[in-house]
């Protein structure tokens, strides 16, 4: 099917959301009994870790860790907000950093400043969107980042989506003392839906709206190691304890461009399949031979389906061995959590 899809549905007892593109499965959000990022704490230091630059805090859903922390008391209350999923046996991750972010604006305490989304380009249709964000904060100190959805939305919508973030802020900030405590709970999947995908859909929310979309199909293949590639490649995706190991490899074709362009198809797709599985951490990959002076152009290629994709990896390069190696953030649950 061409276009866009959003199917809003529950599987295994879990709420769930799938994106479809022209009949492909491009993002899916489920949900699981672990703390939603974006939740945020009123926690309470323990201890700084020596050597590992941070601090454990204590809340209601465990233990967290804060990184590169400077000046905060054992006993000390502080208000985190939980940045991603923790890894087995391991401390929640969280920042200090607070973002209350909805469809149309992102309020931000620490970072005063009003600001528009780069993807608006009319000048007129910023300048109108810079008159209701000023209206909307008056005196207030806090920053406010208006998003790309605003371009197309009504300005009332807008208006009302800022006070509502601003009205929100401002209680959770005040509510700073007393025991450790969760103040706000992170989006559901189908918020996180309507909050970030803003593009003109078809919106299916019937019951077995999953099966009859394909969904399932999909999420039956992405429990198989092997990712098919345009041309006969493909990407062997498997998790360890340590890392994340893809390989790609070129399939039947044996021509002198085989590997070129596997890699180029794996930079890509890669992105969209660790999307889809929810893995993270330390990811390596192992390429298809291509030639040295080709290195460039793959490294360019993955940045830019990187950037699209939306989940902070850092690109460290190439190793001695000449396999590529990835950072990227643990933002979702891994695929495997749905099925356990």
């Amino acid at each position: 099917m061409k276009g866009r899809q959003i199917i809003l549905d529950h599987i295994n007892g879990h709420e769930a959301a799938a994106l479809m593109v022209d009949g492909q499965l491009s993002d899916f959000l489920f949900d699981t009994d672990a703390p939603r990022p974006g939740t945020i704490y009123r926690a309470q230091a323990l201890k700084p870790v020596k050597g590992q630059g941070g601090i454990f805090l204590s809340t209601p859903d465990g233990n967290a860790f804060l990184r590169q922390v400077k000046g905060i008391a054992p006993g000390q209350t502080l208000l985190v907000q939980l940045t991603g999923y923790a890894e087995p046996g391991k401390a929640l991750p969280v920042t200090q950093k607070l973002l209350f972010k909805s469809r149309f604006a992102i309020v931000t305490p620490d970072a005063p400043g009003l600001n528009i989304s780069r993807s608006i380009r009319d000048d007129a249709r910023r300048d109108a969107l810079h008159l209701i964000a000023k209206s909307e904060m008056g005196e207030s100190n806090m920053g406010l980042i208006l998003r790309s959805a605003c371009e197309t939305a009504g300005d009332d919508e807008i208006a009302e989506d800022i006070r509502a973030m601003a009205d929100l802020a401002a209680a959770v900030l005040a509510d700073a003392t007393g025991a450790p405590e969760a103040l706000t709970e992170g989006d559901s999947p189908h918020l996180l839906a309507w909050r970030d995908w803003v593009e003109p859909a078809d919106i299916v929310t019937e019951p077995g709206g999953f099966e009859a979309c394909g969904v399932l199909d999909a999420l039956d293949m992405l429990q198989n190691p092997e990712a098919p590639l345009p041309g006969g490649g493909s990407l062997i995706i498997e998790p360890t304890r340590a890392l994340v190991a893809v390989d790609v490899n070129t399939g039947n074709d044996s021509s002198l461009a085989a590997g070129l362009k596997a890699n180029f198809a794996c930079s890509k797709d890669l992105p969209r399949q660790l999307r889809l599985r929810g893995l993270g951490g330390q990811i390596v990959i192992d390429l298809a031979p291509m030639p040295k002076k080709d290195r460039r152009g793959f490294e360019a290629a993955l940045r830019k389906s990187l950037r699209a994709d939306g989940i902070d990896t850092v690109l460290a390069g190439f190793t001695p061995l000449g396999h590529y190696e990835l950072q990227r953030k643990r933002a979702r649950q891994p695929l495997s959590e749905l099925f356990s």
